[in-house]
């Protein structure tokens, strides 16, 4: 369990059956092999580390397949996440910059655990959000005619020379300029302008307007939060997102983020590469930030991934060779009986479920999953079984095809 400020003290705590409210902000519950947090097998013989569990018989529970394309390590990491107030803004290196900076860094002497450390590994980490209940982002820079819709709307003058930045060139090429200004800005002059923005904001929902409202409350609800801070400027740039359970959006190398409230699941990379631009009083590198985002517009459609039925499964379709997630359904002429889960994936999966009950059944036995919990299935545990005698509803993590 990540204790994060950020967390919520109700959402995993009831997720996980635990007594309501849990004792500090509980943000992040972690399935998966990554060295910072390893999930611990049941076994006969007490709890064992997942990451232990690699190491002594790494083809048992990984697989050849996997083995050969990802080492001797598990390629991705399932993750609940429960938001109560925003993240930090943020963005993940594509995996040559992974590499190029983990090695450039390790060059210059900065320990893996320092806090002005970028790159703790040397993987990429593009990532999948599924909503469990209404969840709200910002994400991929949207395109620039609709961001100066939004900015003439909010009528603040000081406003205006920034309009000109995005009119004045491609969409591309006016983003970064204009997320250049912004975030390279000298403090007093970002003292004066978010005050304007602010007061903008309050104008234009006071006046009932209700086309950029989501928009100006989230820039008040971020200017209260993190006064002072350039990143509240830069999230007037992004796509804001409402996703209601079941929907998703898919993060890619060098898109601009921030998660601001609900309760999720995240399938991702087994990866703790971030760079940071603003919301936050952790490290922010603007020049390595700048060398990853990528500035082209990603209309909001474009971030929503493909979503396809597979028996009793939902998957969703995303590029990344590290994982594939569906969601299993079980209902109607699926209960009482044994139903075949077994993914067309070669390796390892891990099971979370997040609704009802259900039975998995491997060739080494079989666990009942309650809401909250997570089973691992070993590459050579299959085939699998699924039995649940009421509805239920359970996340399936596999390496990617």
């Amino acid at each position: 369990m990540r204790t994060y400020a950020w967390g919520s003290r109700t959402a995993l705590a009831e997720f996980t059956g635990r007594p309501v409210p849990a004792a500090h902000p509980e943000a992040e519950l972690w399935f998966g092999a990554h060295p910072g947090d390893p999930a611990f097998l049941e076994t006969d013989n007490g709890e064992v580390s997942l990451l232990e569990a690699l190491v002594a018989d790494p083809e048992g529970q990984l697989g050849a397949a996997s083995r050969n394309r990802f080492g001797d390590v598990l390629p991705f990491l399932v993750k609940v996440l429960a938001a109560d107030e925003p993240l930090s803004l943020q963005a993940h290196p594509s995996a040559e910059q992974a590499v190029e900076g983990y090695l450039r860094e390790e060059r210059l002497g900065i320990p893996v655990n320092s806090p002005v450390r970028n790159y703790r590994d040397t993987s990429h980490k593009p990532e999948l959000l599924v909503a469990l209940q209404s969840f709200e982002a910002l994400a991929g820079f949207r395109p620039a005619s609709r961001t100066v819709e939004l900015l003439r709307a909010l009528a603040v003058s000081d406003l205006d020379p920034y309009i000109d930045l995005l009119n004045d060139q491609s969409d591309a090429d006016g983003l970064r300029a204009l997320f250049t200004t912004w975030i390279t800005a000298p403090q007093p002059d970002i003292d004066v302008l978010i005050p304007a923005v602010l007061d903008g904001a309050i104008h234009y929902v006071s006046s009932g307007a209700t086309e950029f409202a989501a928009e100006a409350k989230t820039v008040l609800e971020l200017g209260e939060r993190y006064p002072g801070d350039a990143g509240v400027l830069a999230a007037l740039l992004l796509n804001r997102i409402t996703l209601v359970p079941g929907e998703a959006i898919f993060v890619p190398a060098g898109n601009l983020h921030t998660y601001l409230r609900g309760f999720a699941v995240e399938v991702m990379a087994n990866s703790d590469n971030v760079l940071r631009g603003g919301l936050t009083p952790k490290h922010v590198d603007v020049p390595e930030l700048l060398r990853v985002l990528d500035f082209n517009p990603t209309p909001e459609a474009r971030l929503h991934p493909h979503v396809r039925r597979e028996g009793f499964g939902t998957v969703y379709e995303t590029p990344t060779d590290e994982f594939a997630v569906a969601l299993l359904t079980l209902e109607g002429e699926h209960l009482g009986h044994e139903v075949d889960a077994s993914s067309s994936h070669e390796g390892p999966q891990i099971l979370l479920c997040t609704e009802g009950c259900a039975t998995v059944h491997g060739k080494s036995g079989s666990l009942t999953l309650k809401r909250g919990m997570a089973a691992w299935v070993a590459a050579d545990d299959g085939p699998i079984g699924l039995v649940a005698r009421e509805p239920a509803k359970l996340f399936r993590a596999t390496v990617g095809l």
